[in-house]
């Protein structure tokens, strides 16, 4: 039971942390197009191949640090459903263009966000 506990409390935390960027990225750019949930979600990448990546090289993280970080804050912070959903947002109003470049500018900064993270945590090592 505390397991499930903890990945809740992370998620409160990340699905806050997420709507705060969303709406203050929304406040900045343009929002006819979901670059705060991209934001969230490339911020997120890189954070997590940051933690990941010092949590292996120094047995960091324990179990339940782990479900609390990564399956719970980060888990709620990056989330695919919202991309999905924007996605379909953007082919229902005929923004195919629009729909295209937030599966690529997704899965594409959000896995060299990783990448890059995994990287940096070389140097915390």
């Amino acid at each position: 039971m505390i397991n499930v506990l903890l990945v809740g409390a992370g998620g409160f935390i990340g699905a806050i942390a997420r709507y705060g960027v969303m709406i203050g990225v929304g406040k900045l750019i343009n929002p006819a197009f979901p670059w705060g949930v991209l934001t969230a979600n490339v911020a997120g990448s890189l954070l997590i191949g940051i933690l990941a990546g010092i949590g292996e090289n120094r047995n960091l993280f324990s179990t339940e640090a782990r479900l609390f970080l990564f399956i719970g804050a980060l888990g709620s912070f990056t989330t695919f459903s919202s991309i999905t959903n924007d996605t379909m947002a953007l082919v229902r109003a005929s923004n195919y263009t629009g729909a295209l470049a937030n599966i690529l500018l997704s899965l594409g900064l959000g896995l060299t966000a990783v990448a890059i993270g995994y990287a940096l945590s070389k140097f915390a090592s």
